[in-house]
């Protein structure tokens, strides 16, 4: 069972690898990262689940050292963790704002938002990304394989090439990191 995980999660990196339009997007995403972070931007990453422990991981790699350990902290907040926040916003409006809500009030225009989402529809996702799009926040949407019904309001989408969870999420990180490590050395 092991060996099968394995080589699902390396012909999935294969297919990425080999995806130009996938890696222009990364790359594009880290360069406008680094750009917004530059001129006095932050960076806003959310998820669901597994998604938002990559979310809180991605966060803390630019906050701490990601590999050069003598460069200046990068700006980054995982959305969804202040847990006051996020139940009284769940409660007294809905889930579907829990990310929304906290963007609104902490994000300027040209601050960058990075949102995990395996399926590229959960309702909180959709609204985080439309209330990106209002503030002028650049939005960056890390996925899996789409049926074409993403949010319009997103700015750059990185699909990874499976319906399969855990797959997705694998990649996401893989494609995190390479986030983290580019925006890392374009900002020191």
């Amino acid at each position: 069972m092991l060996t099968r995980r394995l080589s699902a999660t390396a012909s999935l990196m294969e297919a990425v690898q080999g995806d130009a339009e996938l890696l222009a997007a990364t790359v594009g995403a880290a360069v406008r990262t680094a750009e917004a972070i530059w001129a006095g931007g932050t960076l806003f990453i959310c998820g669901n689940g597994g998604s938002a422990g990559e979310a809180t991981h991605l966060s803390g790699e630019l906050i701490g050292p990601f590999l050069d350990k003598t460069r200046r902290p990068i700006p980054a907040i995982a959305l969804g963790f202040d847990t006051s926040a996020l139940t009284a916003v769940a409660n007294d409006f809905s889930f579907a704002e829990i990310f929304a809500r906290p963007l609104a009030a902490l994000a300027r225009p040209g601050d960058v938002l990075w949102a995990l989402s395996t399926s590229g529809r959960s309702p909180n996702i959709i609204r985080v990304l439309e209330q990106a799009a209002r503030q002028g926040v650049l939005s960056v949407l890390l996925t899996g394989a789409t049926r074409g019904d993403l949010p319009a309001s997103t700015d750059i989408v990185l699909s990874v090439p499976s319906r399969e969870t855990p797959r997705i999420q694998e990649l996401h990180l893989v494609l995190g990191h390479f986030l983290c490590e580019a925006v890392e050395a374009m900002v020191v």
